[in-house]
């Protein structure tokens, strides 16, 4: 069940990230940069909806720090994944943010849980039970 509660609300920071980076990019940024902008309001998006939905905890500074550190090591993965997908391979970039979006999903899953101190990878709830 919380693996489905993940991944909805990881689809929704990957859709709102791949949008930002993507329209950053046309409008002339390069893809750090882009990817540097989008950092913050996707961090801020999904630390709400995981604390809310996905693990269902209190909100503290605690698992705010955790959850960003967790989400700011996945950073140099999408940042090398673009540079070498758009700049050296030349891919664009609608095709290349999803793809690195995608080789980060597994890290996410199990650092989101870490950070909210409930991380079970089968899945279910410890905290709660469901």
């Amino acid at each position: 069940m919380k693996l489905t509660r993940f991944t909805v609300v990881g689809a929704l920071c990957a859709l709102l990230a791949n949008v930002a980076i993507i329209l950053l990019v046309r409008a002339g940024l390069g893809t750090v940069a882009a990817s540097v902008l989008a950092f913050v309001p996707v961090l801020i998006v999904g630390y709400a909806l995981h604390a809310a939905f996905t693990f269902r905890s209190q909100p503290s500074p605690i698992s705010l720090g955790r959850y960003a550190l967790a989400m700011a090591a996945n950073f140099p993965i999408t940042i090398g994944a673009l540079y070498v997908l758009c700049d050296l391979l030349k891919v664009p970039v609608t095709i290349a943010a999803p793809a690195a979006t995608l080789a980060i999903f597994l890290w996410n899953y199990l650092s989101s849980g870490w950070a909210f101190g409930a991380a079970a990878p089968d899945g279910n709830d410890r905290a709660q039970g469901t």
